[in-house]
């Protein structure tokens, strides 16, 4: 039997590893939350894929070349990133019968970042900084180790076999990480939607931005990464290309990890995440230490954010407030006005950056500060169009919320509204997009037409007329009027059943006297 064939007998399903990546999670519930020990197991989770990689890579070549150590080491520098041997997964399991997995996990962490540069690391930040396996978390020193002495076992089962020549291409363990971070937020409660947007938000995101071979994007709120890599696949899918570059900021430290694994889980290399407050400190600035400038910007931001960072707003450095500064207590638009800042202006022939964002109705008709800002962002031609979106899509939120997108360099000052909060595949606890219901939001955008009960193509007046509230029912008129009722055809319904029931009640008085009932007695019966 040829070594393809026992390889393909031995293949694994992406609902396998799964499922098996889901068990391994018994291993803390019941000792500490879900938000705690997702770390773990993602950690976990990367350290096991790193692990196979390099011993089936270092297995082929040792098969090719018989066993030569110092010239497989030698072809072993061409990989993608150094395991060090003493930090292997391999090397942890075969110990994790004594004392000190906590602190040996660590080591191994550490060994591994600074063995492999800048790739786990970004302005002196490590990947595994906000992680310990050696935490108190996990209980006294004895429970924490048999705790993790039972994690490296579930990750050496052979259904988490994560060796290339078994699972094949990478997708399978970028497809399992995002499978984790999914279920942890669906399971998270309010924090979940820090770090996680739902997959088919992002894949409609993706599709309305439509992101080309060359550009530049970026994501300021970026969470966990998953709407950067969606838009990167719609590159790689749509043009068989991997020319484009990725950039980000996240505020929480366990998220940013969590973005750079995947990152690195999904072979995306061409990237930079930084960490750090996007608003009070933003990290993403050009030579010259300006805002960096991108072809495409999409954010999905924390909704209403409370201390966004208003005290020091008005003498932002960036200029970025010059159009009226944000409520102390939503920190929407601070995002909204950070992100338009960022955009390309038009060059060259090539068009001005587009921009997506993800926001909560309010943002659509509050007054004050935010309707100045509004209004002014209208004023200036940049708003494009409003999506409306079903309620309960998003982790930790029942809300409905918006799409908003924003070019720079527009041929038209009119705005499409598309009412989409009715087109839904319902389920208990979370609402779906389906990809009918994503294909009709893309396909109205892209035609830029009225479409009855759904989408309406505002002009500047209009929208001036509404003083420049963007409530999206101000505009697209989804009253279904109720059927007349005709009330002659409703009496002669009402006299047929009459007669079919003097019909039935002499059938019935017939069988009765039959059965040898008096009047008196059918009377009573």
């Amino acid at each position: 039997m040829s070594t393809d064939k026992i390889n393909q007998d031995r293949a694994i399903s992406q609902e396998q590893v799964n499922k098996a990546l889901w068990n391994a999670c018994d291993t803390f519930r019941g000792t500490i939350s879900a938000d705690t020990y997702k770390d773990f197991i993602l950690t976990m989770l990367f350290l096991k894929y790193i692990s196979d990689v390099w011993q089936d890579h270092y297995d082929g070549y040792k098969a090719e070349y018989g066993d030569e150590p110092e010239l497989i080491e030698e072809m072993m520098k061409n990989e993608r990133f150094v395991l060090p041997s003493s930090a292997s997964f391999y090397s942890l399991y075969e110990k994790r019968h004594e004392p000190g997995n906590g602190e040996r996990i660590d080591q191994a962490l550490h060994a591994i970042e600074e063995a492999n540069g800048t790739k786990l690391k970004d302005a002196g930040k490590s990947v595994f900084q906000d992680i310990s396996f050696n935490t108190d978390r996990l209980g006294e020193e004895k429970q924490k180790n048999t705790i993790l002495r039972h994690l490296l076992e579930d990750f050496a089962k052979d259904d988490l076999n994560l060796k290339p020549s078994r699972v094949g291409t990478l997708d399978v363990i970028g497809s399992a990480y995002e499978y984790l971070i999914k279920n942890f937020a669906a399971s998270g409660g309010q924090k979940a939607g820090e770090f996680y947007t739902p997959p088919e938000v992002s894949d409609l995101i993706a599709e309305l931005l439509d992101p080309q071979p060359g550009d530049s994007i970026c994501d300021p709120a970026c969470g966990s990464a998953s709407l950067l890599m969606k838009c990167a696949s719609k590159i790689r899918k749509n043009h068989d290309s991997k020319n484009y570059a990725l950039y980000g900021q996240e505020a929480i430290g366990s998220t940013w990890s969590l973005a750079k694994m995947n990152m690195f889980l999904h072979g995306e290399d061409n990237h930079k995440i930084e960490w750090g407050d996007t608003i009070r400190n933003p990290k993403l600035l050009d030579q010259n230490g300006n805002l960096k400038l991108f072809d495409l910007v999409t954010a999905n931001p924390p909704f209403s954010l409370d201390k966004w960072g208003h005290d020091e707003a008005a003498n932002d450095k960036f200029s970025r407030f010059r159009r009226g500064v944000p409520p102390k207590t939503k920190g929407d638009y601070a995002f909204i006005l950070h992100m338009i800042e960022t955009l390309k202006p038009a060059s060259q022939g090539k068009p001005g950056g587009r921009m997506g964002v993800v926001v909560p109705h309010g943002v659509l008709f509050r007054g004050s500060s935010e309707g100045k800002i509004r209004k002014q962002l209208i004023e200036e031609n940049l708003l494009d169009a409003v999506i409306g979106l079903p309620e309960k899509l998003f982790y930790g939120t029942g809300i409905p919320a918006a799409i908003l997108i924003f070019k720079k360099e527009r041929a038209t000052q009119n705005v499409l509204f598309i009412d989409a909060s009715r087109e839904f595949k319902a389920s208990k606890n979370q609402n779906l997009l389906t990809e009918a219901n994503i294909s009709k939001i893309v396909d109205t955008f892209r035609n830029c037409e009225n479409v009855g009960k759904y989408a309406y193509v505002a002009t500047l007046d209009e929208i001036k007329e509404n003083d420049y509230n963007l409530n999206i029912p101000r505009y697209v008129d989804t009253f279904e009027e109720e059927e007349e009722i005709d009330l002659m055809a409703v009496r002669a319904e009402r006299e047929k059943l009459k007669a079919q029931l003097n019909e039935l009640e002499g059938e019935m008085d017939k069988y009765l006297a039959e059965l040898g009932y008096s009047a008196a007695e059918k009377q009573g019966a």
